[in-house]
């Protein structure tokens, strides 16, 4: 068995956590640029409020996107502050003939059906510059990373950001 040791630590100071620049090479695994959610939490939005309250709510969370969830609490969708200010709400607006104050989350997201997603069993064979070569591909701004164990369901286990990858890898 090993046996832990607690040293000193012999410096006046250290660097704030979280304070230095994080940066990724081409060839670094692609898991390390994924959120994980066995680490961090996700941000979720009902799928009936009102799209500037949901855009909000990402604001204050300092997220670009967020799962929307049904009155059961189950993920539902994913939306995006992209698709919240882009033509998605004029366009439902017209074809219901609306207000913007109308228009909900369910009115404008990615429904689960229509998502496009990566197994974590992919991921952990790929590179951060195969991410990067996805994003650019697909046009995707977000890709949500499922995993499943046998015997049971499939779940979100983390996501993919093409801001953040393309930003891991400016030097």
């Amino acid at each position: 068995m090993h046996i832990l040791t607690l040293k000193p630590i012999t410096s006046p100071d250290l660097p704030i956590p979280g304070a230095d620049p994080w940066f990724s090479n081409p060839d670094d695994p692609a898991i390390t640029v994924m959120t994980d959610f066995r680490e961090r939490h996700s941000v979720v939005v009902g799928e009936r409020l009102p799209i500037d309250e949901a855009l909000e709510h990402m604001k204050h969370a300092g997220v670009r996107c967020a799962f929307v969830t049904s009155e059961a609490r189950r993920v539902v969708g994913l939306i995006t502050a992209y698709d919240i200010m882009s033509e998605k709400p004029l366009s439902h607006i017209q074809s219901v003939a609306g207000q913007r104050k109308d228009v909900e989350v369910r009115d404008i997201m990615t429904r689960l059906t229509d998502w496009r997603a990566l197994d974590v069993k992919d991921l952990e064979r790929a590179t951060v510059a195969s991410v990067h070569r996805l994003f650019e591909s697909s046009r995707l701004t977000h890709i949500p990373v499922t995993e499943s164990n046998a015997g049971e369901p499939r779940r979100l286990r983390g996501l993919l950001s093409g801001a953040n990858v393309r930003r891991l890898l400016a030097r």
